[in-house]
C-alpha cells in the first residue's frame, strides 16, 4: 500500500490540476487554429463554386465574406450568422443587414477579445477590404465610433449607404463577458466593386 506523507499530497494533487488546465488550454487553442484552417479552406471553395460551404460536416454557419485590415493584414472570416457557437470561431453577420460587401448597411459582431481584439487600437480613415463569395471586392474607411447602451440604442440600417458596421462588446478589459455597452465601429465604403 503506497503512502504519501501529508504534506506531499496536496502538492502532487496541485501539480496534477495544473498539469489538466494546462492540456486544456493547449487543446481549446488548438482547436480554434484548426477550426480558422478548415473556415479558410471553405472560403476558398466558396470563391470557386460559388455555394455555400461548411467548414466542417456538423457546423450550422459557413463563411460569408473575408475581411483584411489594410493598416496590419489581420484577415477575418465573416460567418453566416452571429450565433453563440459560430462567434466561437469567427465574426457574424447580424440577421437583417444585408451581406457584407453590398449595398445598404451590414452589421458584423463579434468577441471583443478573439476576432474584434483589433478594434482596440483602429483609428479614423483606416482601411478594411471586404471580399464577397463572387470574389469582388469593396473598400471601407473608418468614418466613426460610438458606444451605446443595448438596452435604448438600436442600430440603424443605412439604405442609401454602403456601410459596415463592427459591434463588439465594450470596454475592452472589462472582467465580466457580456453588459450592456457595445462599440459599434461606422466604415463607410470608399470604392466600387472591385474584381477578385
Amino acid at each position: 500500500m503506497c503512502m504519501l506523507k501529508a504534506g506531499k499530497a496536496p502538492l502532487l494533487v496541485c501539480c496534477l490540476l495544473s498539469a489538466i488546465c494546462f492540456g486544456n488550454s493547449v487543446w481549446i487553442h488548438a482547436k480554434a487554429r484548426l477550426a480558422q484552417i478548415l473556415i479558410e479552406r471553405a472560403w476558398s471553395e466558396v470563391l470557386v463554386t460559388g455555394k455555400q460551404v461548411l467548414p466542417w460536416p456538423w457546423a450550422d454557419f459557413w463563411p460569408v465574406a473575408r475581411i483584411v485590415v489594410k493598416q496590419s493584414g489581420k484577415v477575418l472570416f465573416v460567418l453566416s450568422n452571429a450565433s453563440g457557437e459560430s462567434l466561437a470561431f469567427g465574426p457574424g453577420h447580424v440577421n437583417g443587414s444585408v451581406l457584407p460587401a453590398t449595398e445598404g448597411t451590414s452589421i458584423v459582431a463579434a468577441h471583443r477579445d478573439t476576432h474584434f481584439e483589433f478594434l482596440r487600437k483602429i483609428k479614423k480613415g483606416d482601411v478594411l477590404i471586404v471580399q464577397r463569395p463572387d470574389g469582388l471586392s469593396r473598400s471601407y474607411q473608418v468614418a466613426d465610433f460610438q458606444v451605446v447602451d443595448i438596452r435604448y440604442a438600436k442600430l440603424n440600417v443605412e439604405l442609401e449607404q454602403t456601410v459596415l458596421k463592427l459591434v463588439t462588446c465594450y470596454p475592452f478589459d472589462a472582467v465580466l463577458p457580456g453588459g450592456t455597452k457595445r462599440l459599434v465601429v461606422q466604415l463607410i465604403s470608399v470604392s466600387g466593386l472591385l474584381g477578385g
